[in-house]
């Protein structure tokens, strides 16, 4: 885009629709990031011969303790490398669970275990999922033994072993039980009512993640420990317990347990009343993180060997022990991770835990199509390619199952484009962190094309390009690395890191960095939707840096202001263009900050791309903390059209750059919020 300087004037159409690429983490200066295949199984019906497109969920990975590199184990990504297989019948679920080869196990149905109490022995390598809501377990559930590895258990409801002895000796009949496992993901499941434990972490169990779960009606819920050894790491994250008497959970001898955005509720006048909430028990450090504990008799305790530090947990009618104490440790030191407000947590919690319609289901691409495709890059040759465009290049066009582009870590200097007739790609970085894996150039709009055919203009001088529809990218840093101070003489300085250009977008844990026009979020055409999703990630720049036509959700990230290249700190967060009766920018759940003067950036101000009077630019940032950074009146005039005759608006949001309603600061009502949230702007794609 094209800054405006002194007198409004209108800015030139733009007519290229090239492709680009992010940003070396470099670029970002002194800037902190931070405040995140197969056929169906023997039970099959007939047509099941045919491959089946495994969706977006066969390629999610595990965050927390279970996405650390330890024990000769990278991350915890279960069964993805295999084949994917749907089951319905117990010996069916046994024989692949049980199976020395990768699988994606899809549980498509209710299936008992016989005999009742049974733990089927699962093995390496193993992605146990439900298909949507119909995936049960009934009288059972799954034991991981000594050195089993590599495994999510997801999206399941185990149910329903209990005998009718409330603090049953008799029967260990759990519904997840780990003995020396290591890089497990227990994640969106509905655990209840089983003999004894819901979930049981034992004898050095380590790298585990538990995130999302409902765990109800239980006794002994959630224990870990039985070991004298301190070397187990935990992660456990946005799960609700609700009426469960103990061990909620009970950790003893942990090295590092860190537990957040967890929902513990207790009902009065239930048959079930807690006798203790979180349990810091040993050696046992512990660090407790906007918790929200409801009616919990003995909310938080610690043993005296044990160490607990507490940070903004809310606790409401809560009675008997709230305890902390001691120094643990610092979780950022070994993953990243996004805290929701505490008093956010009933709400998120009550709608997002326990198994999702959207998880494990797939879609029957028809006879002959091809299986799920996951091509490799690194630029030492140890992959397929050792260019990202290279991998591109090797997708079919007119593709109909995902393709999982895998880059191993390392600076790729390279412009990236993937075409419009290559839908369902994945890119995805392989290591630790976003960056680890970096894709950077530095074209601008006024750099000349080498074969002389013209400059690239804004959209051209993107590092990487996405133009086709169900396009995802995770775990990278995209990065324009155009020095501005060098290359003062050159007629535009408009240097995108990522152009999206296409519809049903997911941008997931990346850092995308430039200075202006940063992250372009365009459609195919004016009449094209383009719905772009993007979460826990990073967006760097200091004009315009976040622009264009399409209708997108920023939730969970961190936008970070950056200096101009002459050290002086003004500019624009967002340029939206939308098309009249579309929905625009929506950003929440997010921060905006950085290591600017206060009172120096506007939030945004409106682009009519090339003068249209007939656009109508949206955006709105609600549930978020703004930094001093932000001007008192947030929002500007832009090519001599008024923000005031578009639509941008304030809800709820915090910090020292927020400020009231006002003239200059327009604020939605109540009723205005509720039909301006991110499933009003994603309409029936959920992401």
């Amino acid at each position: 885009m094209t800054e405006l300087h002194g007198k409004a004037r209108h800015r030139r159409k733009r007519t290229s629709l090239l492709v680009g690429a992010p940003l070396a983490v470099a670029a970002a200066g002194a800037m902190a990031y931070g405040t995140a295949f197969g056929v169906f199984g023997e039970e099959a019906q007939p047509r099941a011969a045919a491959a089946t497109a495994v969706q977006d969920w066969a390629d999610d990975t595990a965050d927390g303790f279970a996405s650390v590199h330890a024990l000769g184990q990278k991350g915890t990504y279960g069964g993805r490398d295999g084949k994917t297989v749907t089951v319905r019948t117990l010996a069916d679920l046994e024989k692949y669970a049980t199976a020395k080869e990768p699988y994606v196990i899809v549980v498509a149905a209710t299936i008992p275990m016989d005999p009742k109490g049974k733990e089927i022995k699962v093995a390496s390598d193993k992605t146990i999922v439900g298909a949507g809501t119909s995936g049960q377990i009934v009288g059972g559930g799954f034991f991981l033994g000594q050195g089993v590895h590599n495994v999510i258990i997801r999206n399941l409801t185990i149910r329903d072993s209990y005998e009718g002895t409330w603090n049953d000796k008799e029967h260990d009949w759990d519904a997840i039980q780990m003995d020396g496992a290591h890089h497990v993901w227990i994640d969106h499941n509905d655990l209840r009512h089983m003999a004894d434990g819901l979930i049981d972490s034992r004898k050095d169990t380590t790298n585990v993640t538990v995130s999302w779960n409902r765990l109800s009606d239980n006794n002994k819920t959630f224990g870990i420990g039985w070991t004298e050894n301190a070397t187990a790491d935990l992660t456990i994250h946005h799960n609700w317990f609700r009426e469960t008497e103990q061990r909620n959970p009970s950790t003893d001898n942990v090295a590092h347990a860190h537990l957040y955005n967890n929902y513990l509720q207790d009902d009065p006048g239930t048959d079930i009343t807690s006798s203790y909430g979180n349990y810091s028990r040993g050696r046992t450090k512990m660090v407790l993180e906007n918790s929200y504990f409801q009616g919990i008799n003995n909310p938080v305790i610690k043993d005296a060997t044990a160490t607990l530090v507490q940070r903004g947990n809310v606790f409401s009618k809560t009675a008997g022990r709230n305890e902390s104490g001691g120094t643990a440790f610092d979780p950022k030191a070994y993953y990243k991770y996004t805290l929701d407000k505490a008093a956010d947590v009933p709400r998120l919690l009550k709608s997002g835990t326990g198994p999702r319609g959207s998880i494990g289901t797939t879609a029957d691409a028809g006879a002959g199509a091809r299986a799920d495709r996951t091509l490799t890059v690194a630029k030492d040759g140890s992959g397929q390619y050792t260019s990202v465009q290279k991998a591109v290049d090797a997708v079919p066009a007119g593709n109909t199952s995902r393709v999982v582009i895998r880059i191993a870590p390392g600076t790729y200097r390279e412009t990236v484009k993937i075409p419009a007739n290559k839908p369902h790609v994945t890119v995805e970085g392989t290591g630790t962190s976003r960056k680890d894996t970096v894709i950077v150039f530095n074209n601008a709009s006024g750099t000349p094309k080498p074969d002389g055919s013209g400059k690239y203009g804004t959209s051209g001088s993107a590092t990487f390009a996405a133009e086709a529809d169900d396009f995802r990218a995770r775990n990278l840093t995209i990065s324009n690395d155009f020095d501005e101070a060098r290359n003062q003489n050159l007629d535009g300085h408009q240097a995108v890191a990522l152009r999206t250009a296409a519809d049903r977008v997911r941008l997931d844990s990346l850092i995308v960095s430039g200075d202006q026009d940063t992250l372009l979020l365009d459609t195919a055409a004016k009449d094209r939707t383009g719905r772009v999703y993007m979460t826990n990630s990073y967006v760097v720049g200091n004009t315009d840096f976040v622009f264009g036509r399409a209708t997108a959700v920023i939730d969970k990230s961190v936008l970070t202001l950056k200096k101009r290249w002459n050290g002086t700190s003004a500019g624009y967060v967002t340029a939206p263009s939308t098309t009249a009766g579309r929905k625009g920018f929506l950003i929440t759940r997010s921060t905006v900050n950085g290591d600017v003067s206060a009172g120096s950036f506007y939030l945004g101000r409106p682009w009519h791309a090339g003068g249209d009077a007939s656009l109508d630019p949206q955006t709105t940032i609600r549930d978020s903390s703004l930094s001093a950074a932000v001007k008192p009146a947030p929002w500007t005039d832009m090519g001599g059209f008024s923000w005031k005759d578009d639509r941008f608006a304030e809800y709820r949001n915090t910090g020292p750059g927020a400020g009231g309603p006002s003239g200059d600061r327009p604020h939605l009502t109540d009723a205005q919020a509720a039909d301006q949230e991110t499933a009003d702007w994603l309409g029936d794609w959920k992401p």
